[in-house]
């Protein structure tokens, strides 16, 4: 290609002698023209060497894109679900001293709390087994366990029926029992549809028969209670043997109060051994949870910024080629008049279109795959501008260095060189 020259005022005002022969700077059309014209005869090429590139800001957008829609996902739990509740519970064992049972008005106690607004007992019955038939034996329990609950289960806990009614209401002192999410599917009851004239479906606790009243959804915050067995208070100190004292005691509190309610809590529920009781915030833990799930990003990062490296050693490979291949046409080119200059443009813009069309499409597979894997986690598709534009930069500036010795190469070349080699 031929660049094309401007007359200019100059040259116009000398019209017999006194035209100036100066190179004129190439417009920026004919410099992108000159870049692209050889990336449209070797297609087969550019593919090749840009696909390296591609990798790279495709990973690079999915590791940044898929973290941050999964934070998006908790951001969303922790909104519905709530941050200000509190787990009571007696302290782990230490030095070989067990640690008392929990009062059995600890949770009464701890409403008297002004910022409290609602609190649950759950107690653990470890001994009572849970079976579909009394033909299973007594030690096939499926994974679930026995739990009573007392005090306000849907305000404390954030607890939704996904069928039927919530632990507690009317049930009293009933033998009626609310299974947890994984607690239903591991005894295979989907519904509460009667079955062989009863009232509904019924598991055997220990050596009684309860009626199945009622299945939780799934609890994030609160995992554990996804496999239990919840019945009422007054039926498992009637029929279960409960002793009365609880395991654990949710407290749900004023969010802008919450750390002062932390503090008072354990000295409010125990009196007596403050220090035989923790508190904890099943948030936090879910939130340690994500963390440790997204720990791998910076490696994933680092990966990135591999595979980018590699495609701009294969972009200034494909370069270097390029001039060698090319050196006729270098050689015409400064023969007709092309400046150092107009010929460096020309290979380093080649180099800067062939990242950046490599950004680009590894921009797009980032894009698709950030969205993909969101859908599959049910999670909101979040996708950073600053990934998008990162990933565009970085090939900028993988262009910019892989194309710049070979330009400065093509660029030193001579007519007499050039064509004397070709």
């Amino acid at each position: 290609m031929i660049p094309r020259f401007r007359r200019t005022a100059r040259q116009d005002a000398g019209a017999y002698g006194t035209e100036d022969v100066r190179p004129v700077r190439l417009p920026l059309r004919d410099v992108l023209a000159l870049g692209v014209l050889r990336l449209r005869t070797r297609p087969a090429r550019a593919v090749l060497s840009a696909l390296g590139i591609s990798i790279g800001v495709a990973t690079m957008v999915m590791v940044v894109g898929i973290p941050a829609s999964g934070k998006q996902a908790l951001d969303e739990d922790m909104a519905r679900l709530g941050t200000n509740l509190l787990k009571v519970q007696k302290s782990a064992d230490a030095g070989g001293m067990r640690s008392e049972e929990l009062p059995e008005q600890a949770a009464a106690m701890a409403a008297r709390i002004g910022p409290v607004e609602a609190t649950a007992a759950v107690g653990k019955l470890p001994g009572v087994s849970v079976r579909r038939s009394d033909k299973v034996p007594a030690g096939d329990t499926s994974g679930v366990s026995v739990v009573t609950a007392s005090g306000d289960f849907r305000t404390a806990l954030g607890a939704e029926a996904h069928a039927g009614a919530l632990p507690g209401g009317a049930a009293g002192a009933f033998p009626t029992v609310v299974l947890g999410a994984t607690a239903a599917q591991r005894l295979g009851i989907t519904d509460l549809q009667p079955q062989d004239g009863t009232a509904g479906p019924q598991v055997r606790l220990g050596e009684h028969w309860f009626t199945v009243t009622g299945i939780l959804k799934s609890m994030p915050l609160l995992p554990e209670m996804d496999s239990t067995a919840v019945v009422s208070l007054p039926a498992a100190k009637e029929r279960l043997g409960f002793d009365g004292h609880p395991s654990v005691v949710y407290v749900r509190a004023r969010e802008s109060a919450l750390d002062d309610v932390r503090a008072v809590l354990a000295a409010t529920v125990n009196p007596e051994k403050p220090s035989g009781v923790s508190v904890s915030r099943p948030s936090d833990a879910l939130r340690a949870k994500k963390m440790t799930e997204t720990a791998f990003s910076s490696l994933f990062l680092g990966l990135a910024g591999v595979a980018l490296l590699v495609g701009g050693v294969g972009v200034a490979n494909t370069m270097v080629v390029s001039v060698l291949e090319r050196r006729t046409e270098i050689g015409l080119r400064r023969a007709l008049g092309a400046a150092r200059g107009q010929i460096r443009a020309q290979f380093l813009t080649e180099s800067v279109v062939l990242c950046l069309l490599g950004g680009i499409a590894g921009v797009v597979l980032g894009v698709a795959g950030t969205a993909a894997w969101a859908a599959s986690q049910a999670w909101p598709a979040v996708l950073p501008l600053p990934a998008v534009f990162g990933g565009l930069g970085a090939a900028l500036v993988v262009g910019t260095l892989a194309g710049l010795w070979p330009a400065v190469r093509a660029a030193r070349l001579t007519p007499t060189e050039a064509l004397a080699t070709s």
